[in-house]
């Protein structure tokens, strides 16, 4: 006799196989008419070479072609919308190149960026990383490519080709470093003083959005993680594991400037997970202290013959600047190139 309750199994597997149709069939729509407006941006351009002597024949052709589309299509053929899918064939003129993983709407955020190499970082790491469109506009907005090439310290032309091609390579701890970290998100005032406790509750209350900001392969393992040692115990604020790296990632958070001190600390940590924590397979801990200020001297003496992966960042509760960290990147290029 059959039975009359339908399973938990069998009912997943139907599922599964709606919700994959579902996915399929946006891709398809997505990739369907990121190709479409393509087409429609070679064919203004086309259009306008064959009046290559009228600088306003361009404007033209959109301000009319707009009228045109809009009376037979309604919404989503304006004459930015217009502009936006010309420029879109002007940024990549290979339709070879495009991506079935970005919509339009991922497209329409890159095409915002004049730099061509960090154009190509951004819809590297957004494949790379399968952000949403929100992710890769907070991404843009807090100038990841620029602060990541500060981060690396010694920065030329072939890092900066390097990032733009491969997006984060995650092949040695430094590329799991952020400087500085930007944690808008919270909320939080710049001026206004809080205790680290206040800080480690808001991230966690926030995981999502600090995972984002860490990167790819991150997932947290826990905060105040206890280690015993001599019948003392510590506590790490918290800890991360890096799939990629496959290490785990140690964050001392500092609410005010780095001491020297805090580098003992945690080689101290990075030791302990080293030797007691690490199953076979994993790689060196890495340790990151969190800091509000951060001095270079300091940083460079404190961390001068540690063995370990110890490094120092400062954070930021505001976007930071693009126009001043664009300028200090081109002063670093520039120092390092003479």
């Amino acid at each position: 006799m059959p039975n009359n309750i339908l399973t938990d199994a069998f009912l997943k597997n139907i599922k599964n196989i709606i919700e994959d149709a579902k996915r399929k069939i946006v891709s398809n729509v997505n990739l369907t008419m990121v190709y479409a407006y393509w087409n429609i941006g070679k064919q203004i351009i086309d259009e306008e070479n064959t009046s290559p002597n009228n600088s306003g024949y361009g404007d033209f052709i959109v301000k009319n072609l707009s009228k045109e589309l809009s009376n037979s299509y309604g919404k989503g053929f304006s004459r930015s919308n217009l502009f936006a899918m010309r420029k879109f064939y002007i940024c990549y003129p290979k339709v070879q190149t495009l991506s079935g993983q970005l919509s339009w709407s991922h497209y329409l955020k890159l095409l915002q960026i004049t730099d061509d190499s960090a154009r190509l970082f951004y819809e590297k790491e957004c494949i790379n990383s399968n952000w949403s469109v929100r992710e890769l506009g907070r991404q843009i907005d807090s100038s990841l490519y620029q602060r990541l090439l500060l981060s690396k310290g010694e920065v030329n032309k072939e890092v900066v080709l390097k990032l733009a091609k491969e997006g984060i390579s995650y092949q040695s701890p430094e590329d799991a470093v952020k400087d500085p970290m930007v944690l808008e998100f919270l909320g939080f005032a710049e001026e206004k003083p809080r205790l680290e406790s206040d800080l480690e509750k808001a991230l966690i209350e926030h995981i999502e959005d600090f995972l984002l900001e860490l990167g790819r392969g991150f997932m947290f393992v826990g905060s105040q993680q206890r280690i015993s040692i001599a019948g003392k115990n510590y506590y790490v604020d918290m800890v991360f594991y890096n799939k990629i790296l496959k290490c785990y990632v140690l964050i001392d958070l500092k609410m005010k400037g780095l001491e020297a001190e805090n580098f003992g600390q945690m080689n101290l940590y990075v030791n302990y997970y080293k030797k007691e924590i690490n199953d076979e397979g994993d790689n060196d801990p890495i340790g990151i202290i969190l800091c509000a200020e951060k001095d270079k001297i300091v940083a460079e003496y404190s961390m001068d013959g540690l063995k370990n992966n110890i490094f120092a960042s400062k954070y930021s509760y505001i976007i930071p600047d693009k126009d001043v960290l664009e300028n200090e990147l081109k002063k670093v290029l520039n120092a390092n190139e003479k």
